[in-house]
């Protein structure tokens, strides 16, 4: 019996040890931090998201009030509802601040915008107060779509102001300034009422918070356009960059260079190399602590963008000249980089697929840089091609 009970006192002491190492994260916002719209806002509201993410060793906590107004004047300040209260009795170990969306109304911004940082300060302070070692997250706000009645009238200008306000807060409070525009902006597809994201978009804002909380930004990372056969601009000095987790070592190796750089604090890295003469081929290494990449067959010299519309879309293979100009299309020094469009411009009705798809912004098919063959440059832009072909006999360096 004694020994029993010795296992379940100390499994309760085990209990509220864990209990106690749990981080406190307090969400802290209006409509869009509470869930408004959400079918179900208990599971989509991205606090909630975010604690599945983050798992049991956090503990997120919802407080959001639809409505709300940062500026401790508007018509419905922050400081003064029953969720600001619970969020300090909460006392987070961090705060993830985003407010700022109400103080849009005409009612706020225009009498009371000069009050909004010393009003931003004064929450920060509070927490702070609450909780001495607090870290303080304070968000971008998330975009207003044009669909909003007042966009043109007022809106659409005071949300950048404000946008600005925010940034000059996290300088002058030394918070961090993590950003809930970028990820929502190019899909207005995800806020259907051009203010409340859905549940996808909620998502998008939890993997935000989560990845400046644990620093996991998915690991080393580049750009589709690094791949074997690339070219790199000649004479000018050169960034290589990507993503990789906050902190993580990157070692960069070119043509006798090495540059080894960190990723910042919102995982974004880029090593910046001396220009290089034209020449090849390179091998270009991109090594992190767990992730690397090596694409061979990398050249230095001219890279050009050809852009336009159907002119420049007509294929070589479609030219009175193709017979002629294909079978002496062989040229290792001549690279391709061909982005084909997935779906055509045609005047016929798009599937529901191709219409998502696009709203997803998935213009392009998949492609890499390829050496210029027969077979390549068959189906690369005629008026590319000859302009690449140009370059290539007066120049003499490698093209891209």
């Amino acid at each position: 019996m004694k020994r029993y009970l010795f296992a379940v006192f100390c499994l309760l002491v085990c209990l509220v040890a864990a209990a106690r190492q749990r981080i406190k994260i307090a969400c802290v916002g209006n409509s869009i931090t509470y869930g408004y719209g959400l079918p179900d806002r208990e599971v989509q509201a991205y606090p909630v998201q975010l604690q599945k993410m983050l798992g049991d060793g956090y503990e997120v906590g919802n407080f959001g009030k639809s409505g709300a107004t940062l500026l401790s004047s508007g018509h419905r300040p922050y400081i003064r509802q029953e969720e600001y209260r619970k969020a300090i009795e909460f006392a987070p170990d961090i705060a993830v601040i985003h407010l700022g969306i109400n103080d849009t109304d005409p009612r706020d911004w225009p009498h009371f915008r000069d009050s909004f940082v010393k009003d931003y300060i004064a929450l920060i302070d509070a927490f702070r107060q609450a909780n001495p070692d607090v870290r303080i997250l304070i968000a971008r706000m998330t975009p207003i779509a044009d669909r909003h009645p007042r966009f043109l009238s007022g809106t659409r200008d005071w949300h950048g102001e404000i946008q600005a306000a925010i940034e000059t807060v996290a300088r002058c409070a030394s918070v961090r300034l993590i950003d809930f525009h970028a990820p929502l902006y190019p899909y207005p597809f995800l806020l259907p009422d051009a203010v409340h994201p859905t549940a996808e978009g909620a998502a998008l804002l939890a993997k935000t918070v989560y990845s400046a909380v644990t620093g996991d930004y998915g690991g080393l990372k580049v750009s589709p356009l690094y791949t074997d056969n690339m070219v790199l601009q000649r004479d000018v000095p050169l960034s290589i960059c990507g993503t990789a987790d906050a902190g993580e070592r990157v070692t960069v190796t070119v043509g006798g260079q090495q540059r080894n750089v960190r990723a910042g604090t919102d995982g974004k890295w880029k090593a910046d190399l001396l220009p290089m003469r034209a020449g090849g081929p390179f091998v270009l290494k991109i090594a992190g602590s767990r992730r690397s990449f090596e694409f061979r067959n990398v050249w230095v010299g001219e890279v050009w963008l050809c852009s336009g519309q159907s002119n420049m879309e007509f294929m070589l293979k479609e030219a009175a000249s193709a017979g002629e100009d294909i079978p002496q299309a062989a040229d290792e020094q001549l690279m391709f980089y061909d982005m084909k469009a997935r779906w055509r411009t045609n005047a016929v009705e798009w599937e529901p697929a191709v219409l998502d798809s696009l709203n997803r912004l998935r213009y392009y098919a998949d492609t890499r840089w390829q050496p210029c063959t027969p077979s390549t440059a068959a189906a690369f832009s005629a008026v590319a091609y000859h302009f690449g072909r140009m370059l290539r006999d007066s120049l003499q360096v490698p093209v891209g």
